[in-house]
């Protein structure tokens, strides 16, 4: 019987894996994924996530990336309320804080292209405007961060409100002494395949540091690609010439965190299904009935 996989962030709507969606499809679900989390990261892509979580084993997550913060329109906000209103299971996500666009990316960087990279003073509201918003329906929230986890930490604690499912901090690259005052705030973590590089030590030492009942595993597909030894699922490479990652290198991920861990994968495997209803699990018809809650300031 396979073992039972589940995605915790990933964009299965990109353009870059659309031509080969249905094969995709085919393979996950025979590898044994039993859920993924298809994360909207602005405006234009949430009808994108609306289409594809149409698909029974896909949780949808909408929100603005502070990538996309730049360009939002004024109504941004309430597009998203009303999106999340219409779909009860849905999570806040993709948000969070970046200084790694506005301070280190190159200029020419072809992932930003047409972008206005909004400074972090400007990425803030939008960050915790959605984050009222998760708590307000206690949605899950998925986090992204680069650069500036002193902001996301006094940003989550200063919080009025944050989501009673908790929230996930999706490829957890910030400091290990950081983990317990997260975890204490309500924080999952998910590991991504991209952290097997030898390269990225510090990031994998980091998750021996993560409590087990807080474990998650990630693909972030078509971004973030295995090295290359660990690939066991390949696609053509992106319109820009980078390797697109494959969302079954999923279950490579889960083999190579349980040896770098030192346990069976089962045993693994089985943790990260907990944390992942937990946190992911179906909302309540109860839980539901908060659409009715005052829509949140801008």
């Amino acid at each position: 019987m396979p073992l039972p996989l589940y995605d915790a962030h990933n964009h299965l709507h990109d353009e870059w894996l659309a031509p080969h969606l249905a094969t995709i499809e085919r393979q996950l679900l025979d590898l044994g994924l039993v859920s993924a989390v298809v994360n909207g990261t602005s405006e234009a892509d949430w009808p994108q996530v609306v289409e594809i979580s149409r698909r029974t084993w896909i949780c949808p997550s909408f929100g603005l990336h502070p990538w996309h913060v730049g360009n939002r329109s004024p109504a941004w906000l309430d597009q998203l309320q009303r999106l999340l209103e219409a779909h009860p299971a849905a999570g806040v996500g993709e948000i969070g804080l970046d200084r790694w666009m506005t301070d280190r990316a190159c200029s020419d960087d072809p992932r930003l292209a047409g972008l206005r990279r909004a400074p972090l003073d400007e990425q803030l509201p939008a960050f915790r405007s959605q984050l009222s918003l998760a708590a307000a329906l206690d949605r899950p929230a998925t986090i992204h961060c680069l650069d500036a986890w002193g902001a996301l930490h006094d940003s989550l604690r200063q919080a009025p409100a944050l989501p009673a499912c908790g929230f996930l901090i999706h490829a957890y690259s910030g400091p290990a002494d950081l983990i317990k005052n997260f975890a204490d705030l309500g924080a999952y973590f998910s590991f991504n395949g991209a952290f097997l590089d030898e390269r990225k030590t510090r990031q994998r030492e980091t998750f021996r540091h993560v409590p087990r009942a807080r474990l998650l595993i990630e693909t972030d597909s078509p971004a973030m690609p295995l090295p290359q030894a660990w690939r066991a699922h390949e696609l053509p490479p992106s319109p820009v010439g980078s390797p697109v990652n494959h969302p079954g290198n999923l279950k490579a991920t889960y083999h190579a965190l349980a040896a770098f861990l030192g346990e069976p994968v089962a045993t693994l495997a089985s943790a990260v299904e907990d944390n992942f209803c937990r946190l992911f699990g179906p909302r309540t018809a109860s839980e539901d009935a908060r659409t009715s809650r005052p829509r949140i300031a801008a």
